[in-house]
């Protein structure tokens, strides 16, 4: 693990694989993930010859925090960890991890491409409460961080009850509630930008947004809306992501298509 400063003096975790004069590529994960979730995502990215950059969000993991958040923040925390891997890199971003990077994108971090996996846009369609945040985050503060966790998932991402039980009885929701603070953030960002700004609908970098054949249904309808509103942007469907779970193999493929890899 090795550790990048922020602009407001957060400190973010990240683990580097592979060559360091190889290609970069950052991996955004999103809700209730942390950097090791992408441990098998980088070996196929290295596999491929590239340098595989996976970073805890802030709030998240070995990474710190530092009040008060805002979506900005996080831009600054991914450009951080761009500018620790040479200055510039390839980013693909899962669920609020692709709100995350085309937002980064838009506000002009050095991107050199884009890969969108499943991106939670709603286009003001179908909109969680718009108080959601404030109160996940006054949860937090009152030490309930498992009912934060349980509303997040509810009311954020539309969970049946009879789902959010089972996760509760289950030996990784400790691990969940560990992460209850990120749930306020995902909650705010996947809210301030639910439908993209204009920036972000030009990022001025080759952009791929893709989708699995089983997912949400939301979802795959974001990530084709997305598409189609994103300037110069591509669709694909990688039918190898199921249930909204990223494949590795497949995305690494997808990448090595169109990421320049060099002699």
């Amino acid at each position: 693990m090795t550790l990048a400063t922020s602009a407001d003096g957060t400190r973010i975790a990240y683990y580097s694989d592979g060559g360091d004069d190889d290609p970069a590529v950052i991996i955004v994960n999103g809700a209730f993930s942390i950097a090791n979730d992408g441990t098998e995502f980088a070996e196929e990215l290295v596999k491929s010859g590239f340098r595989a950059l996976r970073y805890d969000r802030r709030a998240r993991g070995g990474s710190g925090d530092t009040k008060p958040y805002a979506p900005e923040r996080e831009a600054e925390d991914l450009a951080a960890v761009i500018d620790a891997a040479g200055g510039e890199a390839s980013v693909v971003g899962h669920s609020s991890g692709a709100v995350l990077a085309l937002f980064a994108a838009s506000r002009g971090v050095p991107i050199s491409h884009l890969f969108l996996s499943e991106p939670p846009f709603r286009f003001g369609e179908d909109e969680p409460p718009a108080d959601l945040p404030e109160r996940l985050q006054a949860l937090v503060d009152a030490g309930r961080g498992a009912d934060a966790v349980t509303t997040f998932q509810h009311d954020g991402i539309g969970l049946p009850a009879e789902v959010i039980e089972q996760i509760t009885r289950s030996p990784m929701f400790d691990a969940l509630v560990a992460l209850a603070q990120s749930t306020v953030y995902d909650a705010w960002l996947t809210r301030d930008v639910s439908t993209p700004t204009a920036a972000m609908r030009s990022p001025g970098v080759p952009t791929l947004v893709f989708s699995g054949r089983e997912t949400f249904p939301f979802l795959r309808a974001s990530a084709e809306r997305l598409a189609g509103v994103v300037a110069g942007a591509e669709f694909a469907e990688v039918p190898e992501s199921v249930g909204h779970r990223l494949d590795p193999v497949a995305t690494t493929r997808l990448i090595s298509a169109r990421v320049d890899r060099g002699a």
